[in-house]
């Protein structure tokens, strides 16, 4: 399983501690670190990447599962798909334009999602699940989110 842009890993850390084998991928060092020493508590075992997905990407290879959570890059959209193995899936949620009237999250509309956007940014990849809803989020506020489970048949 591969978790972009993890921050400090609490997806791959979960997924790790079910059995998973995981690696954790981020641009900021202080994040891996928290998440490495976290996952040294939990007895998580992991392998964890510092790049800058804005960037040159280091050939990741192909796995069965991939997570990207929070994060939004509208060109690189084909480069994660490509990252799923046939077979694969992707589980993908980013937060949707309407985030910036709840007073928090990204503002920029370049990390924000338009409503039926998300089905698109994941082709050649078919969405098995899809949502867009308002939920309650760790801040104990509200978060504006779509969400897709997409899979590679070919």
């Amino acid at each position: 399983m591969l978790d972009l842009a993890c921050g400090a890993g609490r997806h791959a850390i979960a997924a790790a501690l079910l059995g998973a084998e995981v690696v954790a991928v981020d641009r900021d060092p202080s994040r891996l670190s928290e998440g490495q020493t976290e996952a040294k508590r939990r007895r998580a075992d992991l392998g964890w990447v510092e790049a800058d997905l804005e960037r040159t990407w280091p050939d990741f290879g192909q796995f069965d599962v991939v997570l990207l959570f929070n994060y939004l890059d509208r060109q690189r959209m084909p480069l994660v798909a490509g990252l799923v193995k046939p077979g694969g899936v992707l589980l993908f949620e980013t937060f949707l334009e309407i985030q910036r009237q709840l007073g928090w999250g990204p503002q920029q509309p370049a990390h924000l999602l338009k409503f039926g956007e998300i089905a698109g940014l994941v082709a050649p990849l078919t969405v098995r699940f899809g949502r867009e809803a308002f939920e309650p989020a760790d801040n104990a506020q509200w978060a504006a989110v779509a969400s897709v489970v997409a899979q590679r048949t070919k």
